[in-house]
């Protein structure tokens, strides 16, 4: 039976900003990433995501559109999209943009329109409001980058809504020429060759007909940003953003039966899992893949992990596909989190678990968070609530290529500082070190694509003790067993008897772990993936 290639293969998320300039600016563009493409190819991903690279004032790098049919001249043109595509198709690799339908730029012809005046054709494309009795704000809704989600126009005595920053007012997903236009902005890419979109805040989209107020959060300490301070009960996750996600599904399908390839949806969702289920969809499908973003805040911990691996995969419905993510744009990076030991552990248990796993660019050189400097500071998240460690300039510095100046990345001043390490952590060096994150990566994409268990066959937890955590991976007669140390002590971990004759195709450390006596010998924070003889 063949599988859809998004449920084979694994993503790779570039920042196009930071992976490659080559126009002496300091910031990464499109002719960058088509230059890298044979290191993709090298790595072994099968499909790159591609942050915003439409045009925009940059106030929120991209996430604030001023035109979605086209490229932001900073990053190209589109002649250079154009290009990229077909070089990556050549080499087999997939591309999917950024999709980012929940909010425009302020200075987006659209909203341009709709605060001309109350009575324009394009007034309820975003969400305006008369003022509380008190002329404040129309409810308590707060925007998830600090302070109200509204904000006052004077020219035409209304509020407007945003539920990020100011810039960045949202569409009115009810209004059916919203929806027809932004469909319209889907067919566009799809008509290019893109195969597909990662769907920005998808759970925003659509915020209740009645703008109540929202409650309280009783859980919330200061530390954490004054946007959970409430509980986004009547702001994000309206039922009705249900329907929107099968239409968006419908289209994409639509070229797949059409006999033009199968394209693939993502949706950023941040909830429980019991309500990111929801957005797989019911009498219609959704989006493939709703982002799950478990690995990323789940304790590291044996028993945690276990029990957040196996209650996602009961929740998942019946035609529902798994995917898996340990760090993206928004977050801290694994290795800042977990350790660099930790973090070679971790890539084994993101390549190895059931369903699609997500690779933020650097992740596979081991790039920790790079300090900023308060003169350094470009995210708008870290200038609105500052100290609170949310900024994201952290995650989103250049990747560094070789030892030369600025690591190869630029000619000019980096748009943000290089990783301190980078003369010795850069692509060029961990290549000629067989034992580098990098070379680890390598390998286990080799072996995820050689064995058809990692990727598609069925998972099952065989053991949770201490800080070991081990599980199967079974396709037809194929068995595979993956062990990890998540601490620094060794361990002795009893193996099942169909496995006790099994042999070690792939460990994170130099000084394999040995099979012997019925037992695996686990090395300290070692990860080990074994083949039954």
């Amino acid at each position: 039976m063949t599988t859809p290639w998004w449920q084979n293969g694994v993503i790779y998320q570039i920042y196009p900003r930071s992976f490659q300039d080559t126009n002496g600016d300091g910031i990464g563009d499109l002719r960058g990433i088509a230059q890298r493409l044979d290191y993709l190819v090298s790595l072994g991903v099968d499909a790159i995501w591609i942050s915003p690279i439409y045009p925009s004032p940059m106030v929120d790098f991209g996430y604030d559109v001023a035109d979605y049919c086209d490229v932001d001249p900073r990053f190209g043109t589109l002649a250079d999209f154009d290009d990229l595509l077909m070089q990556a198709h050549r080499r087999g690799l997939k591309v999917l943009l950024d999709f980012v339908p929940n909010h425009t730029s302020d200075q987006h012809p659209w909203f341009v329109e709709s605060r001309a005046s109350r009575g324009n054709q394009k007034r309820d494309w975003y969400i305006w409001r008369d003022a509380a009795a008190d002329g404040g704000p129309p409810n308590n809704w707060i925007s998830d980058f600090g302070g109200s989600a509204w904000e006052w126009d004077e020219t035409t005595g209304q509020y407007y809504y945003h539920a990020f920053l100011k810039e960045q007012p949202d569409l009115n997903w009810r209004h059916p020429a919203v929806r027809a236009a932004m469909y319209d902005v889907m067919r566009f890419w799809f008509d290019r060759g893109v195969d597909g979109f990662r769907i920005d805040v998808l759970w925003h989209m659509v915020k209740a007909a009645d703008f109540s107020n929202n409650p309280p959060n009783p859980a919330y300490r200061p530390e954490m940003g004054e946007m959970h301070r409430l509980l986004q009960l009547h702001s994000t996750d309206q039922p009705e953003v249900h329907r929107i996600a099968a239409e968006m599904r419908e289209i994409a399908d639509g070229y797949g039966a059409r006999g033009q390839g199968e394209r693939v949806l993502i949706g950023e969702i941040y909830l429980p899992v019991d309500r990111l289920m929801h957005y797989y969809g019911g009498e219609r499908p959704e989006v493939h893949l709703p982002f799950n973003f478990q690995l990323i805040d789940t304790p590291w911990q044996a028993r945690a992990l276990a029990a957040a691996i196996t209650g996602y995969e009961a929740a998942l419905p019946l035609a529902g596909w798994p995917n898996w993510v340990l760090g993206n744009h928004d977050r801290p990076r694994v290795a800042a989190k977990r350790g660099q030991a930790q973090a070679r552990v971790a890539a084994v248990l993101l390549l190895t678990l059931r369903g699609t796993p997500t690779l933020y660019y650097g992740d596979e050189l081991g790039l920790s968070d790079v300090m900023i400097e308060a003169s350094q500071v470009r995210d708008p998240r870290e200038l609105r609530e500052p100290g609170l460690a949310l900024g994201r300039d952290p995650v989103r510095t250049p990747m560094p290529w070789d030892d030369s100046e600025n690591a190869g990345f630029t000619t000019a001043n980096p748009w943000l500082p290089l990783n301190a390490d980078c003369p010795t952590r850069n692509v060029a060096r961990m290549s000629e070190d067989p034992h580098s994150i990098l070379t680890l990566y390598r390998r286990l994409l080799a072996l995820r694509r050689n064995r058809r268990a990692l990727s598609i066959g069925d998972f099952a937890l065989l053991n949770v003790e201490d800080e070991m955590l081990a599980y199967e991976r079974r396709h037809d007669s194929e068995r595979l067993i993956v062990a990890l140390n998540l601490g620094a002590q060794s361990h002795r971990l009893p193996l099942p008897d169909w496995a006790h004759r099994s042999r070690v195709l792939l460990s994170t450390v130099e000084d394999a772990a040995l099979v012997e006596d019925g037992a695996l010998l686990l090395g300290s924070n070692e990860a080990v993936v074994l083949e039954a003889g």
